[in-house]
């Protein structure tokens, strides 16, 4: 017994973990007395300093990318027509599915960790370990694919104002840069998505408010832009652009008319991922049971009325076919006199892949912390800063992980495994909030999931239904990263895990 107390691993809840914890390693669970044990202060606890404003804004953050720009142009133009509008709520809804159960378990658990940290209380540590080895897809890879992006536009604007970089320094040397001259080469290192993702790690080092000011000035900014297309396009457009509202079907399913709606969905989907980033920062929000439902909703509510009006506006101005492989908010704006705002929009997409690629940095580094408390990772991911009280060692870990990536990588590789790892973590946190409601019925729930068990079946079958659309590549590079992590947990994690010790 004096060695259990010597391992002991969660303080005070050491006797009812020898209780409760399931002795298989399928069905292991980490109790709720064990977690909360976690949200206490200490030496090795995160520093409470986000309210809701903050909350809300590191979820505009994470959402408003590049996506709201390219998307809407390319569903509007091969899917939906003006009905992607309609195509923004559907998938707003289904969003909000999955954005309710975070609420319920950010609220029951407010731990840093998300995703991982639910299943661990509701579904084992197998199923914790898998959905915590995805999440890196979402978030380290996630953060690289978007740091590429951010190269080129910054590279363009650059150009803009007449600055050229030398194409050694602007791509990986698996991409291909095409010369003024019309010559092709191919770079040495893509040195300014290198940058940026250095810069953002560092910053997150200094501390977790100070990036969320940093990531509230580029929320400012972006959605000042949008704003102002909004409002500045509204009395230049043309109704006849609007006519038919949903196009006649070619004959093929998803090729506008109804089908087309819902095909559209499943493509603009992705403008929202992200809200579930504000759940990885819960243990660091100064009241997390009233303000995380704040944060996740109310950034999934502002989005949805941002994105809805700017796909209306767009589609008015100029009539969808002409947004067919051309950078449609570009295109919507030379039908007013406004045509300086293409520069601007620009400007808005550098900044809303400045806010993403942080709070994707934030999310990792907060979901590693949680693994390495539990034992599934080495004690250098939970290692906190005596000053700053962020995980740093963890941030300078990925700091070089996601810069090779973003230095490197071909973005083709990377890109699409960012959105079937968001769609496998909505789908266990909806399946979650279904098991919690069945073993722990009178655990205090400041939010709670309403219409329990429809909402939550929902959240399942509409992501799973989108995780279906996104082909056989991504299926088996999702399957290739899962038999990695896996090798990862039986050859290290299941004999360092915390709660499996103290089964010995």
């Amino acid at each position: 017994m004096a060695t259990h107390r010597r391992d002991a691993p969660f303080g005070k809840s050491n006797n009812i973990l020898l209780d409760s914890v399931h002795m298989s390693v399928l069905t292991a669970r980490k109790p709720l007395s064990a977690l909360m044990d976690e949200t206490g202060d200490g030496e090795s606890s995160l520093k409470r300093t986000l309210g809701p404003g903050a909350l809300v804004a590191l979820g505009i953050g994470a959402i408003i990318g590049a996506g709201l720009f390219s998307l809407t142009g390319i569903a509007a133009a091969n899917n939906a027509g003006p009905a992607v509008v309609l195509s923004f709520i559907l998938a707003a809804i289904g969003c909000a599915f999955a954005g309710m159960c975070y609420s319920e378990f950010s609220t029951m658990i407010p731990i840093a960790g998300s995703a991982y940290t639910y299943a661990y209380a509701t579904m084992g540590e197998l199923l914790a370990w898998i959905i915590g080895w995805d999440l890196v897809l979402e978030y380290a890879v996630g953060a690289a694919t978007v740091s590429i992006s951010w190269s080129s536009y910054v590279i363009s604007m650059l150009h803009d104002f007449g600055i050229t970089l030398p194409a050694a320094l602007i791509a990986s040397p698996w991409q291909p840069v095409r010369l003024a001259d019309g010559s092709t080469v191919y770079g040495v290192i893509n040195l300014p998505a290198v940058l940026i993702v250095c810069a953002l790690s560092l910053l997150l080092i200094v501390g977790i408010q100070e990036s969320a000011r940093l990531n509230e000035l580029m929320v400012l900014l972006k959605v000042s832009v949008v704003l102002v297309f909004i409002l500045g396009g509204w009395a230049y457009m043309k109704p006849v652009n609007h006519t038919p509202f949903i196009p006649p079907n070619t004959g093929s399913f998803g090729e506008f008319g109804y089908s087309g709606i819902v095909r559209g969905a499943g493509i603009i989907f992705f403008a929202f991922i992200g809200f579930d980033a504000v759940s990885t920062a819960a243990q660091e929000a100064k009241n997390p049971q009233k303000h995380m439902p704040i944060g996740i909703i109310g950034s999934l509510a502002v989005c949805t009325l941002l994105y809805v009006a700017f796909a209306w506006v767009m589609t008015g101005l100029q009539p969808y076919t002409a947004f067919k492989g051309s950078a449609a908010p570009v295109v919507a704006i030379q039908a007013t006199p406004f045509t300086w705002l293409a520069t601007a929009i620009k400007a808005a997409i550098i900044c809303g892949y400045t806010s993403v690629i942080l709070v994707m940095l934030l999310g990792q580094s907060r979901v590693f912390y949680s693994m390495s408390r539990d034992g599934l990772l080495p004690k250098l991911f939970c290692d906190v800063h005596p000053k700053f009280r962020t995980p740093w060692r963890s941030n300078l870990l990925f700091l070089v992980f996601v810069s090779l990536f973003s230095g490197f990588a071909p973005i083709a590789v990377v890109g699409e495994m960012t959105s079937i790892g968001t769609l496998l973590a909505f789908v266990i946190v909806c399946a979650g909030i279904l098991v919690m409601r069945k073993t722990q019925p009178n655990q205090p729930r400041p939010f709670r999931t309403p219409l329990v068990p429809l909402v939550p079946i929902l959240g399942i079958i509409a992501n799973l239904g989108l995780m279906a659309g996104l082909g056989i590549d991504n299926w088996l590079r999702l399957i290739i990263w899962m038999a990695i992590g896996l090798a990862i947990y039986f050859g290290y994690s299941r004999k360092h895990s915390k709660v499996q010790l103290l089964n010995l």
